[in-house]
């Protein structure tokens, strides 16, 4: 273990959910690690602010059981659109809503407890040929971690930025203090993109929008889709409208040298599929295993395979909403087959590998497709 103020074993770049959580599964496995952040705790972010049980397991393997009073249970997703609706539950247990906040704070304090150096306020300046400087002090590290966000500067400074910058969405989102109406996080599906509701108290909801509009609010889609006005009639809007860039970016390479990106720092599926917290999580377990091995190959391979469902499954969800026609009739077709809406959603959380679905599935879902 490194003792020197400017040197420690891990330098993670970044203290968003990405960055805390490789830093923790860091420190889980013996290596003095290092985190800084321009920004200071709790930082937030525009999101749906759901984790689906593949990420609760993830989350548990970096110690960390979310309290039942910070918390909502939901017990699966619910699709709708003005004619049709589908819902099925999670085969391995309820996912959690949770404000974003409050998830960030729990990660602080997980890594304080471990032992975690942590900066925060604190500007990184650049990468130098043995570490990282910041605030103009150079800290020297075994491996830098880049942790730092879909525009991140370690990506670009250690040359692993992409030549194709991928598409991008609006995201947008606040809170309304009422109690959920559902057990599960609900989409709505409109003209103008997806509406979420994720239940994250007794007494409150935090609702999202993703958008290709960039000038489309959540006003809007409440004037296309007046169910979910109906149910929001009343009740009080306790944060402001924040928004967010959605992007599907993906890299050729994730790691350089002893440089190595986690989270959306390392590329991105579009929000649509839920999964960002779920990948990073993931990710910080893979990158540990890499540096016990001292061999980031690995983790290029790993990381490769944690992206390809989510990737494969926004994919599918992105041509539902570039196509009306597609989104009512497969929305109308899986409300008459239930079970195939099941078993996606058993696919996309990891309970069942993807050839789960079958042939006799794709056979049923095309003729449902077809007549619906």
């Amino acid at each position: 273990m490194y003792h020197s103020l400017c040197e420690t074993e891990v330098f993670v770049a970044g203290g968003g959910p990405s960055g805390l959580a490789a830093a923790i599964a860091a420190r889980q496995a013996g290596f003095a690690v290092t985190l800084a952040d321009v920004a200071h705790p709790p930082i937030d972010k525009a999101c749906g602010e759901g984790i689906m049980p593949d990420g609760l397991a993830a989350l548990a393997q970096l110690g960390i059981t979310l309290p039942a009073d910070q918390t909502f249970p939901f017990r699966g997703i619910r699709f709708t659109d003005t004619d049709s609706a589908v819902a099925a539950s999670f085969p391995q247990g309820c996912g959690l809503g949770i404000r974003r906040t409050r998830l960030h704070q729990i990660l602080v304090d997980r890594a304080a407890d471990l032992g975690v150096a942590m900066h925060w306020g604190t500007r990184i300046t650049g990468i130098t040929s043995d570490g990282v400087s910041v605030n103009g002090l150079n800290i020297r590290c075994r491996w830098l971690v880049g942790a730092d966000g879909q525009n991140s500067r370690i990506r670009y400074w250690a040359g692993l930025e992409s030549s194709r910058p991928g598409s991008r969405r609006f995201g947008y989102r606040c809170h309304y203090q009422v109690a959920p109406w559902s057990e599960f996080v609900e989409v709505y599906w409109t003209d103008c993109g997806q509406l979420y509701v994720t239940p994250v108290s007794n007494e409150e909801v935090c609702v999202a929008l993703i958008t290709r509009e960039p000038h489309t609010r959540l006003e809007n889609a409440f004037a296309v889709f007046p169910a979910i006005a109906k149910f929001l009639r009343g009740a009080e809007l306790i944060t402001r409208e924040q928004g967010a860039i959605s992007r599907t970016h993906a890299l050729r390479l994730v790691h350089k040298g002893s440089r190595v990106l986690v989270g959306e720092a390392s590329g991105s599926v579009d929000a649509i599929t839920g999964d960002g917290l779920s990948m990073a999580f993931q990710h910080a377990q893979a990158l540990v295993h890499a540096l016990q091995n001292n061999d980031l190959a690995t983790y290029q391979a790993v990381h490769r395979n944690i992206a390809r469902l989510p990737g494969m499954m926004a994919d599918l969800m992105l041509l539902m909403d570039k196509s009306q026609w597609l989104r009512r009739r497969a929305l109308r077709a899986l409300s008459v087959e239930p079970s195939l809406f099941a078993r996606m959603l058993a696919i996309h959380t990891g309970a069942l590998p993807p050839l789960a679905f079958g042939v006799q599935g794709t056979l049923t879902l095309g003729w449902h497709l077809i007549t619906a």
